[in-house]
């Protein structure tokens, strides 16, 4: 017999929260409805199947990062604000791996619900303004963007793979990091745009 108070929501944040302790690619239908303790029909009368289950994840994962780095982020700039970005991103990530993998992962979300999830939008809007702080206009802009999501997601990656395994600690390879980051983001090559090489 079906939970009285069964909605889309309900069904999204366990589902989420399973993805958590197993892995995003081991959350069924089957799995969800015997933690909901319902039978496996009556999630379809909230979510069409899995496909659009693992996109309502990825929506609710995206709202849920971005509040997290805008909160981090309010009122710095610069080496503070890039900082805060990056801990908020990592922290994220270690807390909720199976729905950070949702927003790393290409998942056909319904686009009547992507139009209406400010999370990823939001997401966008807060990278752009952060990096503005560094004078970065386009295509610099969408170049830093990516390094950064490059460098964090490889980092974050990596160390949930285990693969850093030396004797220096993975927080001090990540401070050093973002140093990094910081000291090129000041000092950006210019854009070679038109060149061929």
């Amino acid at each position: 017999m079906a939970r009285a108070g069964l909605t889309t929501e309900r069904v999204t944040i366990a589902s989420a929260e399973l993805a958590d302790e197993v892995g995003l690619d081991q959350v069924t239908m089957a799995q969800v409805a015997r933690r909901l303790g319902v039978k496996d029909a009556s999630l379809y009368a909230h979510v069409r199947n899995l496909e659009d289950l693992r996109g309502r994840i990825a929506l609710l994962a995206a709202d849920e990062k971005t509040i997290r780095i805008a909160e981090a982020t309010a009122g710095r700039a610069g080496k503070d604000a890039l900082i805060a970005f990056a801990n908020a991103w990592r922290e994220y990530a270690h807390r909720h791996p199976g729905r950070y993998t949702a927003t790393q992962t290409p998942i056909q979300v319904d686009p009547e619900l992507a139009a209406k999830a400010p999370g990823p939008r939001r997401a966008v809007e807060l990278t752009y303004s952060m990096l503005r702080g560094y004078g970065l206009a386009e295509p610099d802009l969408t170049d830093a963007v990516r390094l950064l999501r490059s460098t964090f997601h490889g980092f974050v990656a990596l160390e949930a793979a285990g693969g850093f395994a030396h004797e220096r600690s993975p927080e001090q390879s990540w401070a050093r990091a973002l140093d990094a980051l910081h000291t090129l983001l000041e000092h950006w090559p210019p854009s070679r745009e038109g060149d061929s090489t």
